[in-house]
């Protein structure tokens, strides 16, 4: 009978016994510096509730900045919201911890004094079909883990929090930055909500809320579930107040368990495909025919079924029929999580025809 040993660093060792294999074989770990996923920890599989964490996916801006003005997605998954417009800017860069490549930078566009009851976060809302299994707002709720690196021009203590859908259900948190233009790694436990209503359907289930600056009257006591809608944790340093101050985070975790895991590195065809649910842009060429009504008409089925039926824009779209040339504004025909279809009136006989252009399609929660 052979076995295979798997011996630590400095002692112990597990023995295990593989009867008709030959030879004895020994697996030395590494100095305490892995994680050996198992069902028992963190599951084998997606662990991460994050998408788009390490901020690869930008398919919006393509890395340019973006100010402020609305409430408004940047990064892919990643919402930035305001209540008054143009007090910052959020952009994807290339400055990174090690192990990542990228990460969402936001930069304060003046010295704003945030009022008491304004708000300037950057968030990821998580679909409740993603978070079912966490049993939120039962008394089985697990403990959660929010693991991410995050680099500042300001040193202090910022402020983060855990919201349900509507923020029926808040838990303020906090976390320090020690050195300025420095990236650090933080970590922060959060007990599963026993109460609350906590949605599991393509609604929002969980928001993850990092506070860029939020007014008192929107933040709440640290590590304290409350019923309150805050946006922030008390004295949490507002990055507002300082003309040109930066915050960058990256490698953003969500993950079952009161410890920090490595993160989740996945394949970018993978996690574009995620962020593809809620958004996806595309340029469509279409030789065909046209209806009985003379409109030039183009489907296309979607690379990935959407969340919900989704919102199209179009651009401006060129045509050709009959040896004529044009450009026209396309009208929404028909959409639904799977394709879509949009038509160019053009009032001409019936005949083979070109139309293209681009267009987009949101289903973001």
């Amino acid at each position: 009978m052979s076995s295979i040993v798997i011996q630590g660093d400095t002692s112990g060792s597990i023995t295990v016994e593989a009867p008709s294999v030959a030879g004895t074989h020994t697996l030395t770990l590494p100095k305490a510096t892995g994680t050996i996923a198992t069902n028992a920890t963190v599951g084998l599989g997606t662990k991460n509730l994050i998408i788009n964490g390490d901020m690869r996916i930008d398919q919006r801006n393509a890395g340019a900045s973006v100010t402020i003005t609305s409430s408004s997605y940047t990064l892919d998954r990643w919402q930035a919201t305001q209540s008054v417009s143009s007090k910052y800017s959020v952009q994807q860069v290339t400055d990174a911890p090690t192990n990542a490549t990228h990460s969402l930078k936001a930069t304060s566009l003046s010295a704003y004094t945030v009022g008491t009851s304004e708000s300037f976060v950057i968030r990821q809302q998580i679909e409740g079909n993603n978070i079912s299994h966490l049993n939120w707002g039962t008394s089985d709720a697990k403990t959660v883990t929010l693991s991410f690196w995050v680099k500042s021009s300001l040193t202090g203590t910022f402020g983060a929090i855990i919201k349900s859908n509507g923020g029926g259900r808040t838990y303020p948190v906090t976390y320090d930055i020690d050195s300025a233009n420095t990236w650090e790694q933080k970590s922060i436990t959060i007990p599963g909500d026993t109460t609350g209503t906590w949605l599991t359907t393509n609604g929002v289930g969980i928001q993850v809320v990092f506070n860029i600056g939020t007014g008192a009257s929107l933040s709440g006591t640290v590590n304290t579930w409350s019923s309150t809608n805050y946006n922030s944790a008390t004295g949490a340093t507002s990055l507002l107040a300082t003309n040109g101050a930066t915050l960058q985070i990256s490698l953003v975790q969500l993950e079952v368990g009161d410890t920090a895991t490595p993160f989740e590195n996945r394949m970018y065809s993978q996690e574009l495909a995620m962020c593809q649910r809620y958004y996806e842009s595309g340029t469509r060429n279409f030789y065909g025919s046209t209806d009985s009504s003379g409109n030039i008409v183009s489907e296309e089925t979607f690379k990935v079924v959407k969340r919900t039926t989704p919102t199209m824009v179009y651009g401006t779209w060129s045509w050709s029929r009959s040896g004529l040339t044009g450009t026209g504004s396309p009208i929404n025909y028909q959409t639904n999580i799977n394709k879509w279809s949009c038509y160019i009136g053009t009032s001409l006989a019936f005949a083979a025809a070109f139309s293209g252009g681009a267009w987009t399609a949101s289903s973001e929660l």
